[in-house]
């Protein structure tokens, strides 16, 4: 019965359904008159709502989010900060330096190869929204590395090469398991995915929407599907001789 009758309000059968369809649309798709004199106190209200929503966010991150999430992790350094519980499946042992920061949605990830896979992240590091980590054995991230929303490392590919072992539900292999190492201050753009054994250069620019599944030099922009070297020395600063990438 109710079915039915919502269904004549949306074809407006009739005088009397056509008039509940008209004040529908109305009260769906229209706004409140408001007059200006009003906009003031609207506008007080609407940064007091922000302020206060604000506020409870970070209380619940700082009494609640926080202390649990640390209880996961093996060390976790001052100053950290977090909007939302980091979604954790797996055995990985997580080490996060000091004045790191989780802006939003975060998953860490393992599987059964390793028993010790380990995600570490240094200090000064900004992680943006919807970021993920595939580690199964160790993934990186060093000092005042910038990761952009929607980014992906993962030191395997989740599935085995092989065919048949794909089909048997069968983990991949040892030996196709291979750590993922972000140096310092470089900057993984919005939907980058970092692949298995890639090593991405001190200060390196990573564009938006790119794959990487080979070594970035340090102090370069690359872009691309698979991503490409499109400039060099892009950070105005030759990395010194002999140091580490």
């Amino acid at each position: 019965m109710i079915e039915s009758f919502i269904l004549k309000i949306k074809r407006g059968e009739g005088p009397f359904y056509g008039t509940l369809r008209a004040l529908a649309v109305r009260l769906t798709t229209g706004t409140l008159p408001l007059p200006r004199f009003l906009h003031p106190v609207l506008n007080v209200l609407f940064h007091s709502h922000a302020m206060t929503r604000i506020a409870f966010r970070r209380l619940w991150a700082y009494f609640y989010l926080e202390p649990l999430f640390r209880g996961r992790c093996e060390t976790l350094g001052k100053r950290f900060q977090l909007s939302n519980m980091p979604e954790v499946d797996g055995h990985v042992k997580i080490y996060i330096g000091n004045n790191v920061n989780f802006f939003g949605k975060i998953g860490i990830y393992s599987a059964r190869i390793f028993d010790d896979p380990k995600l570490i992240i240094q200090d000064r590091v900004d992680i943006g929204h919807n970021v993920s980590f595939v580690v199964n054995k160790e993934v990186i991230i060093e000092e005042d590395v910038n990761v952009a929303t929607g980014a992906r490392f993962m030191d395997s590919d989740a599935h085995p090469r092989d065919a048949m072992e794909r089909i048997a539900d069968l983990p991949p292999r040892p030996e196709e398991i291979k750590p993922v190492r972000i140096c310092r201050r470089a900057w993984i753009g919005q939907n980058v995915f970092v692949m298995k054994g890639v090593t991405i250069g001190e200060g390196a620019v990573i564009g938006v929407n790119s794959v990487v599944v080979t070594d970035i030099p340090p102090y370069c922009v690359a872009m691309g599907n698979p991503a490409r070297v499109v400039i060099k020395n892009a950070g105005g600063v030759t990395p010194q001789a002999g140091a580490a990438p």
